[in-house]
Formats: structure tokens, sequence, C-alpha cells
């Protein structure tokens, strides 16, 4: 068997794994395979995966880099490969993986935008009367509210939500459900939208968020219809799903000050993800500082 057939054949063999025992997304399983098909055009018709040595990753490595791909990018290129090569291992398939050790370019550390009280206040504190502004508005408000990924929130279901409680059950990252807190003015909004989901729901439709159609609504859905709320209410920037899950967590570290809570709140499995939120709690403290300390301003 041709090395480059042999290739495919455990390329294939992956790639069932990740879709039927780890249940990664259709969006996940996407760019692992787009990631490892960089590395196969590289190879030769004779090589195998076995056969491929550190300084061979090295070198695509370094061509990807120089055509231009960011380093984000090329981290991610690196944890694919280096998946794949654990489950040639466990397979015994492989008996090393070329791509441990070694270290992707370095990436400079950006803060992810988020809206302050006043400018969320400014968009959700409406009444709606058309059912479909009713959804979003109830969508906007589970956002801010929870802090959930856009995937948990198409998600849920009628049943994960328990508004007498002011909880609702999400299956986030890794498939691992965790209970999430809903406050008060998001309650508001997500009765609202019960007493006219029926009218856009299919029979049968289990979906807490429907589209005109009648479905459970998509992730592009909700982000197109998002980016739409914020340029009506005069958001100088798009408005995304995940700007409301950052505006989220730092308006609720920067009250508490604990990170371990909003760890929890957010469903990180490592706290070092959370920590890039006390970056920006400090940014705050900083421009706060700038604006109030007599010796800090400028002088007009």
């Amino acid at each position: 068997m041709s090395g480059a057939r042999l290739r495919a054949e455990q390329l294939e063999a992956w790639q069932n794994n990740l879709r039927h025992e780890c249940n990664v997304s259709p969006h996940t399983l996407s760019a692992y395979l787009r990631d490892l098909d960089k590395l196969d055009k590289h190879l030769e018709p004779s090589d195998t995966w076995q056969s491929l040595k550190t300084k061979d990753i090295s070198h695509v490595l370094g061509e990807l880099h120089r055509k231009g791909l960011e380093a984000r990018s090329l981290h991610r290129w690196l944890s694919s490969v280096r998946s794949f090569y654990d489950f040639l291992l466990r397979q015994g398939l492989a008996d090393h993986n070329p791509a441990k050790g070694i270290q992707g370019p370095q990436t400079a550390k950006t803060l992810p935008k988020v809206l302050d009280a006043d400018q969320v206040s400014g968009m959700l504190d409406m009444t709606c009367d058309s059912p479909l502004l009713i959804r979003d508005h109830a969508i906007l408000e589970l956002f801010y509210s929870a802090g959930i990924r856009l995937s948990e929130l198409v998600g849920l279901n009628v049943g994960d939500v328990v508004l007498n409680d002011g909880q609702a059950r999400v299956l986030g990252k890794g498939s691992k459900e965790r209970d999430v807190l809903i406050g008060s003015k998001a309650r508001q909004a997500l009765e609202k939208w019960l007493t006219v989901r029926s009218s856009f729901a299919n029979e049968g439709e289990t979906a807490l968020f429907v589209s005109k159609n009648g479905k459970r609504i998509s992730q592009r859905q909700v982000q197109v219809r998002i980016k739409e709320w914020g340029k009506r209410h005069g958001l100088d920037m798009p408005l995304h799903p995940h700007m409301l899950r950052h505006s989220f967590a730092s308006h609720i570290l920067e009250s508490s000050g604990d990170l371990r809570a909003v760890q929890e709140m957010l469903g990180h499995s490592d706290i070092s993800t959370t920590q890039v939120y006390t970056h920006l709690d400090f940014q705050h403290l900083a421009d706060v500082y700038d604006k109030t300390h007599p010796r800090a301003r400028k002088k007009d």
C-alpha cells in the first residue's frame, strides 16, 4: 500500500474517532482536517505518518509561517498535529509524536473587547413588541446574564431552563454540562419570549430559540441578528456573542474580584484561560487612575 493511501486511511480513522467517540462539533472537525491537510500537502507519496520526524514538522511549520499564516493559526495547527499523533500512538500506528515539544511563534496577547455597563443598559433597557425582536432581546439578555457561549445558547432546549429558580443547564465544551444563573432582567425577557415562541416553533420542536422556519436557530443567524441589534442601537463597534460573554466576565470580576467564581461561571477548565479578565480589570483601574489622580492627569 502506498504511503499516501495509508495516510488517508489513518486520517479517516481519526476523523471517525473524533466524530463518534469524542463528539467534536462539525466546525471543530473541519478545522482539524484542514490543518492535517496542510501537512499532508507537503509530503511525498511514499511518506507515512510514522516516518515523519520532528525536523519535518518544524520545516512545514516554517513554510506555513513564511506563507503568512498568523501565529494563532500556527499554534492551532501544531495542536491539531499533536492531537492526531496522540491518536496514532493510542492505536499503535506510531511510536512517537514528532510535533511534541515544538514551540510555535510567540503571539501578542490581545484583550477581548468589552462593553461598559452603560452601553449594555442602553442596548437592553427597552420594550419590544415584534415577536422577532422579543426573541432577539431574550437572546442578548441571556448572553449577558449567564455569560454563555454561542454554541451553548443555540443548543438550549425549553426544558433546560427553570425560570423560577433562575437557572439553566448548558452543554459546554467537551460535552460537559454546567448550571448557569439567569438574572431577573433575563428571566423577564425569556418569559416574554416563551409567550410568543409557539407562534414560530414547529410541533415537537424542543429548542428554546427558533427561527422563522420553526426550527432551532443557527449560530450564524444569532450572529447576524446580534450584529444588526448593535448597529440599530448606535454601537460604534461590531457586536457579537463573545463580546457579551467577555463583558459579563469583566463586569463580574470587576465587582467581585473572585476569579475562581468567574472561571466556574464561564465553564473554563483551566483558570489560566480566565486570567485574561484580570488584565481587563487592571486596565479599568488604570483608566480610572489616569482620569482622577491629581498627578496623573495631563495638563490642558
